[in-house]
C-alpha cells in the first residue's frame, strides 16, 4: 500500500486537531489532568486510524471498535478514587467523546464532528450554570485537576 497525503486527508487531520483543541481548551482551563494536547492527540489519532482503516482488509467497524477500546484504557487512567469520591469521570468521558469526534472527522463528516464538538463543549462549560441552579455541587476551592 502506497501512502499518499492528499488535500482531503490533510484537511481531515487538521480539522480533527482543531476540534480536539476546542474540547481540550476547556479541560485545560479547568485544570484537568487531560488537557489541550491530550484531546488534540486523541482526536488526531482516531482520525488517522479511521483514514488508515480504508486500506485494511478488515471491516472499518473493527478499527472503530479498537479506537473505543484504546480510549477506554486512556480514560481509565484519568479516573481515581479519593476518600468517598470518584474523580476524573468527566475528563474520561470528554476523551471518549473526542475520539468519536476524530472518528467522524476521519470519515469526512465535518458537520457531524463539528456539531458533536459544540455539544461536548457546551456540556463541559454548563457546569457553572448547573452550580448556579443548584443542580450540581461546587467543588472545594483550590482543587485543580479534579473532576
Amino acid at each position: 500500500m502506497v501512502a499518499m497525503l492528499t488535500a482531503e486527508t490533510l484537511t481531515s487531520l487538521l480539522v480533527s486537531v482543531a476540534l480536539g483543541a476546542i474540547v481540550g481548551i476547556e479541560r485545560e482551563h479547568a485544570h484537568r489532568p487531560a488537557g489541550l494536547r491530550t484531546h488534540m492527540l486523541v482526536s488526531l489519532g482516531s482520525c488517522l486510524f479511521t483514514i488508515m482503516s480504508e486500506g485494511f482488509s478488515v471491516q472499518p467497524a473493527q478499527v472503530a471498535g479498537g479506537i473505543v477500546a484504546g480510549i477506554g484504557f486512556i480514560g481509565a487512567g484519568t479516573i481515581w478514587a479519593e476518600k468517598d469520591k470518584v474523580k476524573g469521570i468527566t475528563t474520561a468521558a470528554s476523551l471518549w467523546a473526542t475520539a468519536a469526534i476524530g472518528l467522524a472527522t476521519g470519515l469526512g463528516d465535518f458537520i457531524l464532528a463539528g456539531t458533536a464538538t459544540l455539544l461536548v463543549f457546551l456540556i463541559l462549560v454548563s457546569k457553572f450554570l448547573f452550580w448556579r441552579l443548584g443542580i450540581e455541587k461546587r467543588e472545594k476551592p483550590n482543587n485543580p485537576g479534579q473532576d
